[in-house]
């Protein structure tokens, strides 16, 4: 049985071809995703390079992903900040969307005009726990109603509500479906049904929207959304299956084009002793999307939030080095740096301070308050000080002579003391690419999957 997997990114389509019998990867190819035509294109080039590589092959099974172009465009609505405007956040995040911004309360006229200005393709309504408030999140719904946009509505709130949703919904000719609640119960997060939701809204319009029909026709499977298929390799990573033991806790980061992912594979329990626990538990598997920490598409964003200056001081490089590879990076995001060049070092010096955020972003907070009874601690977040593996994923990573200099943008620091990034983490990297590549095969043979995992993703440092 030969498997091809194929992940339309933002930036390159990748192509994996796998022999189960030699349990290996054959080999990999990628071409410039053709967004702006049709991504057939950008998959016909890849195939043509794998092809070119190998030789004439034949696959008996196509599996493919998708976030082109960023993937699902996504707001979320809940009620609190740190309950259900949260555990929204999460749902999508882990199903793969790329969340814009999350509201809470019940929406302004301002709040109102903004998500018509994003234009989502989809919106997360959540809000009060079942049998609880549902004033706010009908509230919002009759809000959402009026927004002359085409997007798609999943309701995942109180149960109780409904019956008024529905109907607000169906008199308005929107797009919805209605799932269970996110928050049942108080501190109580299911995200589960509200995450395979968001899965099938990306199947049923993002893959037209995108060009994908034509490959989606030439499969027996469903496209997932590629962050979902990373997802799926974490966790298979970490735990392993009933045959063979995972690795443990792992962070994964995958620096793209348009997005930097960061997977944190772990409960977060404290690591000291003496901790009140802040906010709602989250889940071991969590993925965080920053939308403007990429490398090509959202790269003035990055640079907006470091300072140029100090990093050519730092660094000992010319500021209008810096300054002409970033630009020539956002006029032509194909660009890819010459090995030992002064481009390639400042490339891995912004996807250090890119990696730094996003992790800072991910990580929980941990603080000390004192009480009457002497000093403790409060964590917001997993406490990811333990975790012992960091994986480098994306192309900035692998296309680097010296990935654990960027992939130490991962780990604690003092600068920040109340961040629970990784202490002592070792260093490994998805040389191949492989991570979405093998949660796409894990939906089909896991054991060839995990042994396939355990082979390719090495430790560098």
């Amino acid at each position: 049985m030969n498997y091809l997997t194929v992940d339309f990114g933002s930036t390159f389509t990748k192509l994996t071809f796998i022999d189960s019998i030699r349990e290996e990867v054959i080999s990999t190819s990628a071409a410039f995703t053709t967004i702006e035509t049709n991504v057939m294109d950008g998959f016909g080039k890849a195939l043509q390079n794998l092809e070119n590589k190998i030789g004439q092959f034949k696959y008996d099974r196509l599996l493919c992903c998708s976030s082109a172009a960023g993937g699902l465009k996504m707001v979320a609505l809940g009620l609190v900040p740190e309950l259900t405007a949260k555990a929204a956040k999460m749902a999508a995040s882990s199903a793969g969307a790329k969340v814009i911004k999350t509201y809470s309360f019940e929406i302004s006229k301002r709040e109102q005009d903004e998500i018509y200005q994003i234009n989502p393709d989809l919106v997360l309504l959540c809000g009060g726990t079942d049998g609880g408030n549902k004033e706010v999140i009908i509230a919002n719904a009759i809000r959402l109603s009026q927004i002359e946009r085409n997007f798609s509505i999943i309701v995942a709130g109180n149960k109780s509500a409904s019956y008024q949703i529905e109907e607000i919904f169906s008199k308005s000719g929107k797009d919805f479906v209605i799932t269970d609640n996110v928050m049942p119960y108080f501190n109580n997060l299911v995200i589960e049904p509200a995450k395979s939701s968001i899965k099938d809204l990306f199947i049923r319009k993002i893959v037209e929207a995108k060009g994908l029909s034509t490959i989606q026709n030439m499969t027996d499977f469903k496209i997932i959304p590629t962050p979902l298929a990373v997802m799926y390799g974490c966790e298979l990573l970490s735990k392993g299956t009933s045959k063979n033991p995972g690795i443990g806790d792992l962070m994964a980061i995958d620096i793209g084009g348009a997005t930097t992912d960061v997977y944190s594979m772990s409960k977060g329990n404290p690591s000291v002793s003496n901790v009140m626990i802040k906010g709602i538990p989250e889940p071991y598997s969590k993925r965080s999307v920053e939308g403007d920490l990429g490398m090509r598409y959202s790269l003035s964003s990055v640079c907006e939030q470091v300072d140029i200056e100090i990093l050519s001081i730092k660094y000992g490089i010319d500021i209008k080095i810096i300054k002409d590879w970033i630009e020539l990076c956002i006029n032509n995001p194909d660009t890819i740096s010459q090995n030992g060049s002064i481009q390639e070092r400042v490339e891995a010096i912004i996807a250090r301070e890119a990696i730094s955020i996003a992790v800072q972003r991910h990580a929980g907070v941990m603080e000390s308050i004192f009480t009457p009874m002497g000093e403790i601690y409060t964590l917001t977040g997993k406490d990811l000080t333990q975790v012992e593996s960091v994986i480098g994923i994306g192309g900035a990573i692998k296309n680097s002579s010296d990935p654990t200099f960027i992939l130490e943008g991962a780990k604690f620091d003092l600068s920040n003391i109340t961040s629970t990034k990784p202490k002592n983490p070792c260093y490994m990297i998805d040389e191949k690419y492989i991570f979405a590549s093998m949660g796409l095969l894990s939906t089909v043979d896991i054991d060839l999957a995990f042994k396939i995992l355990k082979k390719e993703i090495k430790q560098i440092n």
